[in-house]
């Protein structure tokens, strides 16, 4: 055989068994990050990456562990303390809040696991509770099988249990090397100033906010992500009053300076990409 027919021949074959694999016109599958959060509106710490995302083409989820029962006139930095929904009233709110703020960002509709508020840790009264939550999780990050998993900080962000349960969980997962489970884990904060501008009558929380230099990521939005991301705090109707709102909606631009810091919780992560 002449070696330019074996060329062909060669060139022909490869062609074909790359057809075989690869259906012609067959994409890649979208991206997935999967937003584990212990209540509907702790979005908020990353809200404008998140409409940032979604808008990309990446099919974002926000997993909330909690009812939200607890939320209304909680003593937490970030939440309101006038009289509002308590009860079954609050947890329906809740969900509904948690569907509206999942509409204005554009992700998808949001996973509620109804573990029971601000009691997550609550190992006295319930000693299976934990192992419960941690089953749950577990089972929606393999359901989910993310690219990214983001959550709170280990000191949970505002100082809250639940955040730091939930974020515990997270990094427990990841380093059990947990089915589905990424090996890129980021953590969000609230800005330092956000905790004045919600609550500006109270201190600012002690040593929760990590030192600059951990922020080592920072995902840039557009005015369009952020215009999002402030209906996303609106719809959170039962945990932030109108004067709240007023404070905070204005000052979110300055906030973030047009990006969201993480900080790793796994080397995989780094530069102003969560998926690079």
């Amino acid at each position: 055989m002449e070696p330019l027919t074996r060329t062909l021949r060669t060139a022909a074959l490869l062609v074909f068994a790359v057809s075989l694999r690869a259906p012609v016109g067959a994409q890649s599958p979208p991206r997935r990050l999967v937003v584990l959060l212990a209540h509907a509106d702790d979005e908020t710490a990353a809200s404008p990456a998140l409409a940032r995302y979604a808008r990309e083409g990446v099919q974002v989820y926000m997993v909330i562990a909690t009812d939200g029962s607890g939320g209304s006139g909680s003593q937490t930095y970030v939440q309101r303390s006038d009289s509002g929904p308590v009860g079954d009233a609050l947890v329906k709110a809740r969900v509904e809040e948690a569907r509206c703020a999942a509409a204005a960002l554009g992700v998808q509709e949001p996973v509620l696991l109804a573990f029971p508020d601000g009691k997550l840790g609550d190992y006295l009264g319930d000693r299976t509770l934990l192992y419960r939550l941690t089953d749950r999780i577990a089972k929606e990050i393999e359901r989910l099988r993310p690219d990214v998993v983001t959550t709170w900080g280990p000191d949970g962000g505002t100082g809250h249990p639940d955040h730091r349960l939930v974020s515990d969980i997270a990094t427990q997962l990841h380093r059990a090397g947990a089915p589905g489970m990424p090996e890129r884990l980021v953590y969000m904060y609230l800005p330092a100033e956000a905790f004045r501008l919600a609550n500006p009558q109270r201190a600012e929380p002690p040593m929760l906010i990590p030192q600059a230099k951990y922020f080592t990521v920072h995902v840039r939005f557009t005015p369009g992500d952020l215009e999002a991301a402030k209906k996303a705090i609106a719809c959170h109707h039962s945990q932030f009053t109108a004067e709240t709102l007023q404070r905070f909606l204005p000052a979110m631009q300055r906030l973030w300076n047009g990006a969201v810091p993480f900080i790793p919780g796994s080397p995989a992560v780094s530069g102003d990409d969560l998926f690079r």
